[in-house]
């Protein structure tokens, strides 16, 4: 699989699975996690800066509140298909950290896995819209 970056845009090729089957919801988190932090990344070094702050920055607008309150920004415009699986990994049993709030920690992981799934059937316009719903309009 070959992967690039191309103007604020994540952009890839399509994966192939065995079966025609996902992963599961926490497997789509985890790759949805990894390309929300390279969207968010990718806008800071466009906005410019020093590195130490826009590493600050980017903690900021990844952690599990942050995300929680980007999934809240998007809700409104999820398709049915797009519900269906924040609400599939919403519930998808998971353990959150101690230090986390259970709610914020489930309504992130359904952002991260919403992302995922864009992504791995190839929707990378609609991926790419979601993305910049989600970030605060003040950051970008």
């Amino acid at each position: 699989m070959a992967f690039l970056v191309s103007g604020s845009m994540l952009v890839a090729m399509i994966f192939n699975f065995e079966h025609n089957t996902l992963p599961g919801s926490l497997e789509l988190a985890y790759l949805g996690d990894s390309l929300y932090d390279l969207y968010v990344r990718e806008h800071l070094i466009a906005k410019g800066g020093r590195v130490r702050a826009m590493h600050r920055e980017a903690i900021s607008l990844v952690c599990a509140h942050a995300q929680a309150q980007a999934l809240s920004r998007v809700a409104d415009t999820l398709t049915e298909a797009e519900r269906d699986m924040v609400r599939r990994a919403r519930n998808a049993h998971q353990s959150p950290p101690r230090n986390a709030d259970p709610g914020e920690y489930h309504h992130a992981t359904a952002l991260e896995a919403l992302i995922g799934w864009l992504y791995v059937t190839g929707q990378r316009d609609r991926m790419n819209e979601i993305l910049k719903m989600a970030l605060p309009e003040e950051e970008f």
